[in-house]
């Protein structure tokens, strides 16, 4: 595979770039590329000469034609809420921002799809599924700004994965603008397609390094006509994952999240969160945030507070408390949504996102903190996550009154150790957040070398310039 240039585009280039966006749309002013140039928990630092903002697929198409031709590299860029650098120029590469491309072309109720653009915000996508009764279930800390193509890109996962699948699950079709400018167009609404290799597949979670997403048909659900939330407290990792089976197997509607959380977090959301109280009136050691949707419009609660009340006679629930209307229940979320940034006052804070099968979660949270704490004493280890799916965000927090930069340079002796243990319990080292940057040097050791070398292959038949992304995921 032959190399992007590594030195800046010359300037008559960069005006033929801009060229074809227009020159509003070809940013070049350092305070305006600033925000663009870093992730949003500051580890990485990029640098580009020039952002492009295309207006339709067709641009995106021109602007990868000649950069594959004159091999200038290339870094597409959603709403930039990447966790792994995946979306940041770390030598010069132009970025390619998909934000205008922002329409929601078409939504077919009946069909229960709808049709985006890559730049569509998530809650955009949210909200147009919601004003016509239907639901889009991906749902994210970022929905506010992550969109549609970045979610696809990076194979988003979320809260509402137990039930709905994550985003490669919630794509029906795909639009692709090759590295050499031709457009893939398989934006179709059917389920079933068996003509040959399905290949939409091959974009999702590739980061924008085989191509890159202009649109999506993504899948819709009808609306649930009875939601209940409950925050509960519960002994142990162990018990959660006994309340969940039985949950899922004895509650007449949908567990739609199931969310464990320790108890260490909650105090950093009490500390440093905006609006939020804590859930219930004492103290528990691990919680539980689950939410159940039905297509019946009453029962519902009755049903599960039936079910509660059997889940704390066989211990496996300290303590309950049911929202008792819409904005509780949102609370309640948005308590879960902050655990990320509550965690930045307390200092340094080295992240995983891994996912093990759900019985394995206990052990790997035990063997994980009994290793971590060993390794740097005084560390707090705060996993919080999506336990109906195994996928946990393993965070370790500095000691109190640690050296923050101290802290972050131990960032590969935590790591290795933490992956060792999910490795041992058959897991994954990447849930839902991707490879990037971060995690690119890793995956050699952990992922199958038949696999392996299968995904560079992949890379040198679609992008033999290696314009798309370079550096990151292989």
């Amino acid at each position: 595979m032959n190399s992007p240039m590594r030195h800046a585009p010359a300037p008559d280039l960069l005006s033929r770039f801009a060229a074809i966006v227009g020159d509003k749309y070809a940013v070049t002013d350092p305070n305006d590329l600033a925000p663009h140039l870093i992730e949003g928990r500051g580890l990485y630092h990029g640098r580009s000469a020039m952002m492009l903002k295309p207006g339709s697929t067709a641009e995106v198409a021109a602007i990868l034609k000649l950069a594959n031709e004159t091999r200038t590299a290339i870094v597409p860029q959603g709403g930039n809420t990447g966790l792994v650098g995946g979306q940041i120029p770390f030598d010069g590469e132009l970025i390619l921002s998909l934000t205008r491309l922002d329409k929601i072309r078409e939504i077919d109720v009946r069909s229960n799809t709808m049709t985006c653009e890559a730049g569509v915000v998530l809650q955009k996508a949210q909200d147009a599924a919601a004003a016509n009764d239907r639901l889009f279930p991906l749902s994210l800390g970022s929905e506010g700004s992550c969109t549609i193509g970045g979610n696809l890109s990076s194979n988003a996962g979320g809260t509402g994965a137990l039930a709905y699948g994550i985003a490669r699950e919630l794509m029906v079709g795909v639009e692709v603008v090759l590295a050499d400018g031709r457009i893939m167009n398989l934006l179709r609404k059917l389920k079933k397609d068996n003509t040959g290799y399905d290949l939409r597949h091959l974009f999702v979670g590739a980061e924008g390094t085989l191509g890159v997403i202009t649109a999506a048909v993504v899948k819709l659900f009808p609306r649930p006509r009875s939601v209940e939330t409950a925050f509960l407290g519960v002994p142990s990792p162990e018990a959660a994952v006994k309340l969940l089976n039985l949950a899922q197997s004895q509650i007449a509607g949908t567990v739609t999240g199931f969310e464990l959380i320790i108890r260490e977090i909650v105090e950093f959301a009490l500390k440093h969160g905006h609006n939020v109280r804590d859930p219930l009136a004492s103290k528990h050691p691990w919680y539980v945030l689950m939410e159940v949707s039905s297509q019946q419009a009453e029962g519902l609660r009755d049903n599960l507070e039936e079910f509660l009340g059997s889940a704390i006679e066989q211990d496996l629930v300290t303590d309950a408390t049911l929202a008792a209307n819409l904005d509780q229940a949102k609370a309640f979320w948005h308590m879960r949504h902050t655990l990320t940034e509550v965690q930045k006052p307390e200092g340094g804070s080295i992240k995983h996102d891994v996912s093990v099968p759900v019985a394995e979660v206990p052990a790997f949270l035990a063997e994980a903190s009994d290793a971590v704490t060993k390794l740097i004493p005084g560390s707090r280890p705060v996993p919080f996550g999506h336990l109906g799916d195994g996928n946990i965000h393993y965070n370790v927090s500095q000691p109190v009154g640690a050296d923050k930069a101290d802290f972050l340079a131990r960032w590969g002796d935590v790591n290795a150790v933490v992956d060792k243990i999910v490795l041992k319990h058959n897991g994954s080292i990447s849930a839902e957040h991707g490879i990037g940057r971060l995690k690119r040097d890793t995956l050699p050791k952990v992922k199958d070398p038949v696999a392996l070398a299968l995904m560079r292959d992949f890379k040198r038949v679609l992008d033999p310039n290696g314009i798309l992304n370079p550096g990151k995921v292989l």
